[in-house]
């Protein structure tokens, strides 16, 4: 899908716009001339948002909508359609998350966390799916991670969470197949990034948190999530620390285990004691201050990101492995010939 320069305007709606890395795709496709809807909880981050895109070049409409509630976001669906007479791509990016051993965390944070970033994901897609389909296209993109492939300690709500969009968008696509429907769907699994989140996120550690290095500027996420909506690829892998954590996952997930019970406790903490603050699991924290897209870790973040495509990688190993087969039979005919097992 190209830019949309001629008679209507190209719109997308972004979930978790407020700020983060929904902030920042939201004020990437406003520099792209597109409308742009946002939605998110904070009334502030939001009017931050609308004026960046705005800024930007962009058409905003903000609406506040917490995306746990399914019929809320349909409203929101059915509001952007009203306004623009439909919607090109959607990109879920909201999430919500909670560091602690899964011990510590309670059934209502489990619950909440499993609403924002699981469901906030299904109900989100859904709404795409019922729009997008009586107008007869449209692409959805979900914001994704390397850890909806491979756990890691403190994180069991949030990862687990993401393991099952990946699951909720695999079915997707074979009942979209089945209906011979032209709606796109692609995923797109982070690194780090430096966000707001490590400030408002539900913390229960002794120390701040902190994104395991390296870490990402949402900006340059936001670059390659444009791409990413404009090609619509089925996944896409970003840096080369999201693709070790993938792979070596599925190569050797006790080495993996071993490392992460290790190391990943004090990588994400710093040395600094834990604060005693508001954090954003069922409230929001940008409803008074407008948070934009980063974080504290702007002076570690990296300015660009590589992309990797895994059906590239798959199809790469599908050929060494028939290279493979193919010489071991070409070995064995040429071994059997000189044995004379081939005779007339």
């Amino acid at each position: 899908m190209a830019d949309h320069r001629g008679s209507r305007p190209s719109r997308v709606v972004i979930t978790g716009a407020s700020a983060g890395v929904g902030r920042a795709v939201a004020e990437e496709f406003a520099a792209k001339g597109w409308h742009v809807g946002l939605i998110a909880r904070g009334r502030a981050g939001l009017e931050g948002a609308r004026v960046a895109v705005e800024r930007k070049g962009g058409v905003a409409l903000a609406i506040a909508v917490d995306v746990a509630d399914a019929q809320a976001v349909d409203r929101a669906a059915d509001e952007v359609v009203a306004a623009w007479d439909g919607i090109d791509i959607w990109i879920n990016a909201a999430m919500a998350t909670v560091l602690a051993p899964s011990r510590d965390v309670t059934p209502e944070e489990f619950r909440r966390v499993t609403d924002v970033t699981y469901l906030g994901q299904v109900f989100g897609t859904m709404a795409a799916v019922r729009q997008m389909s009586r107008q007869g296209h449209g692409t959805i993109v979900s914001i994704g991670s390397a850890l909806a492939y491979r756990g890691i300690p403190l994180q069991a709500p949030y990862c687990a969470a993401k393991f099952a969009v990946r699951g909720f968008l695999d079915s997707l696509r074979a009942e979209l197949l089945h209906d011979s429907s032209p709606l796109r769907v692609t995923e797109v699994h982070l690194p780090a990034v430096d966000t707001p989140q490590f400030d408002w996120s539900r913390n229960k550690m002794p120390h701040r948190p902190q994104p395991v290095p390296p870490i990402y500027s949402p900006q340059a996420i936001a670059v390659e999530v444009y791409r990413a909506a404009m090609e619509a690829p089925r996944e896409v892998w970003l840096a080369g620390s999201a693709v070790k954590a993938i792979l070596g996952d599925a190569a050797a997930p006790a080495v993996v285990d071993s490392v992460l019970a290790g190391q990943a406790y004090s990588g994400q903490q710093t040395d600094q004691p834990a604060q005693n603050r508001r954090d954003n699991l069922f409230d929001p924290v940008d409803d008074l201050q407008d948070h934009g897209a980063n974080g504290r870790f702007g002076d570690r973040a990296r300015s660009k990101v590589r992309s990797i495509r895994p059906a590239r990688l798959r199809a790469g190993a599908a050929a060494v492995a028939v290279g493979l087969v193919a010489g071991g039979v070409i070995a064995l005919l040429n071994s059997d010939a000189r044995e004379g097992r081939f005779g007339g």
